[in-house]
């Protein structure tokens, strides 16, 4: 097994002082158009990710299991070696980028994601708010384990790619020199990821590297203020909830369909995904469609029409 230092542990002194830092320097020069930080928006996300360590653990179990399974039966085998890691990590940011997107796109999956979005705030706290259900992210690695990349090596490039993304959550660092801004994912690429506009949407997936994003089309540059947060927000801070709140509304939906063609759309379909209105729900609505329409020409023609004079007396 390879001997790899755990670097998110390692990390956790950085992420407490950049935190501090960020936080002095919204007092020392606060910012009107940034969102800044608000107390219990930073206090769940810090919770967040904290359950996250717990619940990650226990979804490794299987995981690691798995993996080593896999990783058993194949003949490839990968060495750790200076050259070969920055390969590992340059592969591992390749599916890091397809599993994201596909977080964004089929809408079980970001019951898992969202978690991540549900901040109005976009500050370094921001970073830490973690979903708990991250069961659903390792189908997209397991091609790295079958070419031979060891487990322990692929939770190394993993950490490195989260630890990495830290720093992106904050509105205190503008835009970068145009190398960088053109291969790396920076702050300015992750704020728009974070955004709830509509051309903002879906967009800047990359991990540690934005290339992936130009590459395969997804990839939108910061111009307008974005508005963090979710198209619809959530009204709660109780981190249960905020972990918890999409798988329920699935669920509420699934119990509402009509059809087993609803029900699959309902998980497996986009977060926005609708089903089609049946004919006679089309005619229906059309009829009342036309019934509004009629009434409201009708109520215009009487606005119109002059005020009848009373005939005078007798």
């Amino acid at each position: 097994m390879p001997n790899l230092p755990d670097v998110v542990l390692w990390s956790i002194p950085a992420f407490v002082l950049l935190t501090v830092l960020e936080i002095v320097s919204y007092r020392l020069h606060p910012d009107d158009e940034a969102e800044g930080y608000e107390t219990r928006d930073a206090a769940t996300s810090i919770t967040m990710g904290l359950g996250s360590i717990g619940f990650d653990f226990l979804w490794k179990i299987p995981i690691v299991a798995l993996y080593t399974l896999v990783y058993e039966l194949t003949p490839a085998r990968i060495p750790v070696l200076w050259w070969t890691v920055p390969l590992m990590l340059l592969a591992q940011d390749f599916f890091y980028y397809w599993s994201h997107r596909g977080h964004h796109v089929v809408r079980i999956l970001w019951a898992c994601h969202v978690v991540h979005h549900s901040s109005r705030k976009f500050n370094f706290t921001t970073a830490l708010r973690q979903p708990w259900t991250t069961l659903t992210v390792w189908p997209f690695y397991l091609p790295l384990i079958v070419a031979g990349v060891h487990p322990a090596a692929l939770a190394f490039c993993s950490s490195a790619n989260l630890v990495y993304q830290f720093w992106v959550h904050t509105e205190r660092v503008g835009k970068l020199p145009r190398p960088f801004e053109y291969v790396l994912n920076t702050p300015s690429h992750h704020r728009v990821h974070h955004a709830s506009q509509g051309g903002y949407l879906d967009r800047n997936f990359g991990g540690i590297l934005i290339v992936w994003d130009r590459i395969f089309g997804s990839f939108v540059s910061e111009t307008e203020r974005p508005v963090y947060g979710l198209t619809k927000n959530i009204e709660t801070y109780n981190p249960l909830r905020v972990a918890t709140h999409e798988y329920a509304a699935i669920a509420r939906d699934v119990r509402a369909a009509r059809t087993w063609r609803e029900r699959a759309g309902r998980v497996f379909g986009g977060p926005g995904w609708q089903p089609k209105p049946t004919a006679a729900g089309a005619a229906t609505g059309a009829a009342a469609a036309t019934g509004t329409a009629a009434a409201a020409a009708a109520a215009a023609a009487a606005d119109a029409a002059p005020a009848q004079q009373p005939e005078p007396a007798a």
